[in-house]
């Protein structure tokens, strides 16, 4: 579909394009529509820009990446359709692997989103060697199949989009989780050891540019962002500002439609 550079909400329809297109593709599930218009309404609460507390969750998530003796970023469908070429640019600058793990998991589908990062430049991908495979044993469904390379052994995961089960069972294995979720009451969310309240289609373009900043600073500097950091007090931050937000809206900031 051809959007008009003019209409009101263009940018938002060529990004659901782009979702629609990956699913005809088979990168995206069916499934991964309803959590993008769920992830859109979200969207619209934070007033679709990145509020200050978004920069400040992205960056300690990109100093706890480098601090990490092993990370690893997560991919599932809707990631690679919205962002994969600034995906491959964030991976590559933090000097980490992409994992492919998809809850509607199939190889051919595996497949199909590697190739799609592969197109976008991304050279060692993790997630489709059978020989690698292990098990989540806490989970039943099809994200518990993770890479021992990947996934399995690593410390940190970056994990955009995810499952608030699995974000669970991986704190519970020991892992430090960052995830990018609109959703401040999410699972997903509390569970996380850094949540990024924001839409993705910022989140990693603003994370790569976060990490050509912080990539030569000091261990120390790294460690007291995150020491530093609270993810308790950063959700209740973003929920403090969707509530003024919406306040003010409620009390007159409302734009008014102009007739002529």
């Amino acid at each position: 579909m051809k959007i008009p550079n003019g209409h009101p909400r263009a940018e938002s329809l060529r990004v659901r394009e782009l979702i629609i297109e990956g699913m005809h593709q088979d990168i995206v599930a069916k499934a991964g529509l309803i959590a993008h218009g769920r992830g859109e309404a979200f969207d619209y609460l934070i007033g679709e820009k990145t509020p200050l507390f978004a920069i400040e969750q992205q960056t300690a998530a990109i100093a706890m990446i480098l601090l990490a003796k092993k990370a690893i970023i997560s991919v599932n469908g809707n990631i690679a359709s919205l962002c994969s070429e600034d995906l491959v640019k964030l991976a590559d600058i933090l000097s980490v692997n992409l994992e492919v793990n998809l809850f509607y998991r199939r190889e051919e589908r595996s497949a199909i989103v590697t190739k799609k990062l592969q197109e976008a430049g991304a050279k060692n991908i993790l997630g489709n060697d059978p020989e690698f495979y292990t098990t989540i044993e806490e989970l039943s469904h099809s994200r518990r199949v993770v890479d021992k390379r990947g996934i399995f052994s690593a410390d940190v995961i970056l994990v955009p989009l995810e499952d608030g089960d699995r974000t669970m069972a991986l704190r519970r294995m020991g892992k430090k989780v960052i995830t990018i979720d609109l959703n401040p009451l999410s699972r997903t969310s509390i569970w996380s050891n850094i949540t990024i309240v924001n839409n993705v289609i910022r989140a990693i373009p603003e994370m790569v540019s976060i990490a050509e900043k912080l990539k030569n600073e000091s261990k120390e500097v790294l460690i007291e962002i995150v020491e530093n950091f609270d993810n308790h007090k950063s959700l209740q931050e973003s929920l403090r500002y969707i509530s003024q937000r919406l306040n003010d809206l409620a009390e007159g900031e409302l734009e008014k439609p102009k007739v002529e």
